[in-house]
């Protein structure tokens, strides 16, 4: 009865912390290393992340709170789901990577918690050596912009992202109308998962044409990481996903290209992971990894 009751508490506190994810919503960065290539990540999260999921764990180098101040021991729903699409040992992009993670607020709506986190990138940046820099960072959010939810400080968060892009970073986010903004949600046939001719922009339970500005990218029909309370590992599987999907799995993309040839330059690699996009079947631009190797390949070849 004394077990059957843990599990019940347990339960409770899931639900409880779903409550509160409902409510708040953080963001959260990491930073991860590819032999020889490093990128910075920046996402939603509900509290922190938890480090000792078998999926990443041993590959969280720093972390970073620049304001929420919750509970070491709370984990959430987006952080272990995107770290572990990124950096997962089974289930990631790009599995040899670490990572440096940054967490800031966004219930108070205020964007100097996502400066903060994106200046403190930056700083990273500058210790490390060359071969190793910074390349690009994903902010899985809309800090400023046209639609932004957020009220205070949205200029400062446009000062960051302007230094970073002066370091040499690219950086990836939600802002609709700017140039970082081109991440969309799209869904894979399970049926043909490996062709991305046979995605379809949207979701499964929305699905329209991704915009000719943008990529989509298979966020939905994935297995990721899950652990709300220290200790207690799982994976959940999601029908449905957006962009905060998406944005750790291109910019995982990215990084690969990296990998392969470290002498690009962001822009540079930005153009071919546009131009090696497959087009789906109803006109969506969706990207294409294998595709996207083989250009920035050819490219090294050329270099």
């Amino acid at each position: 009865l004394w077990n059957l009751m843990d599990g019940f508490q347990s339960f409770l506190r899931i639900i409880g912390l779903r409550i509160l994810m409902a409510i708040f919503v953080f963001l959260w960065s990491l930073l991860f290393v590819i032999p020889g290539i490093v990128a910075a990540y920046r996402y939603r999260l509900a509290l922190y992340l938890l480090l000792d999921h078998p999926e990443f764990a041993g590959k969280i180098e720093d972390y970073y709170d620049t304001g929420c101040d919750q509970p070491a021991d709370s984990g959430s729903m987006h952080a272990p789901a995107v770290t572990s699409l990124l950096v997962g040992e089974s289930i990631g992009v790009a599995p040899g990577a670490t990572v440096y993670f940054a967490a800031a607020p966004s219930w108070n709506g205020d964007s100097a918690y996502y400066a903060d986190g994106l200046n403190w990138i930056v700083e990273q940046n500058e210790k490390l050596p060359e071969g190793e820099k910074i390349r690009v960072v994903s902010v899985s959010a809309a800090p400023s912009g046209e639609w932004s939810p957020f009220t205070e400080n949205l200029e400062m968060y446009d000062q960051a992202v302007e230094a970073a892009q002066a370091a040499g970073i690219v950086v990836l986010d939600c802002r609709t109308g700017e140039e970082t903004g081109f991440i969309a949600s799209a869904f894979f046939d399970p049926t043909a998962r490996e062709d991305p001719t046979a995605c379809t922009g949207g979701w499964p339970s929305n699905p329209m044409t991704v915009s000719s500005s943008e990529i989509g990218v298979p966020c939905s029909y994935r297995t990721v990481a899950e652990e709300y309370w220290e200790g207690e590992i799982s994976y959940q599987y999601d029908g449905s996903g957006g962009q905060s999907w998406g944005i750790p799995y291109a910019a995982g993309v990215l990084a690969l290209g990296w990998q392969v040839a470290p002498e690009l330059d962001g822009e540079t690699m930005l153009q071919l992971l546009k131009d090696s996009c497959a087009t789906a079947h109803d006109g969506s631009r969706i990207i294409d990894p294998a595709a996207f190797i083989e250009a920035v390949r050819e490219a090294h070849g050329q270099s």
